[in-house]
């Protein structure tokens, strides 16, 4: 939701404060692997506060993959072809992904420029939607603000 509301900054730290690894300092009090998303974690009036259970029977981690490849990144498929839309840390200068979609394979270079701008193999294109490629490789060269 913050991605959407155009607060990446925000978006990053509920997204980071979510991960398993924000309780690694409270593993002892967790009890649940330290790596992995579980399903509840006992309340301060509970008989064991700060207890996880049931790890391994979530969906988290699928949503939480959907989260960064989505919305944070911004790198999502659409039926018109692959949205394009970063929603990154401020401090972030960019970044480079491949996402595989529809028998082709973009190479994606985010930059932080100080303007949008967005070209498929070299050739710009207006809005923030790729086009399917028909098959083989393409580049993607994203400017953002």
């Amino acid at each position: 939701a913050e991605t959407m509301l155009g607060k990446p900054d925000t978006a990053f730290q509920y997204y980071k404060n979510i991960l398993p690894m924000a309780r690694n300092d409270k593993a002892e009090i967790l009890k649940t692997e330290p790596y992995v998303f579980c399903q509840t974690v006992s309340t301060n009036d509970s008989i064991t506060p700060g207890e996880g259970a049931n790890s391994w029977l979530t969906g988290t981690a699928a949503w939480m993959y959907v989260t960064a490849t989505q919305y944070i990144l911004g790198i999502k498929p659409t039926l018109s072809g692959l949205k394009i839309d970063p929603a990154v840390p401020t401090s972030w200068n960019g970044f480079k992904a491949t996402r595989k979609f529809r028998n082709c394979e973009y190479e994606i270079s985010v930059k932080r420029t100080g303007r949008y701008r967005l070209l498929l193999d070299g050739k710009e294109i207006e809005g923030n939607i790729v086009p399917p490629v028909k098959s083989g490789k393409a580049k993607v060269e994203v400017e953002i603000v």
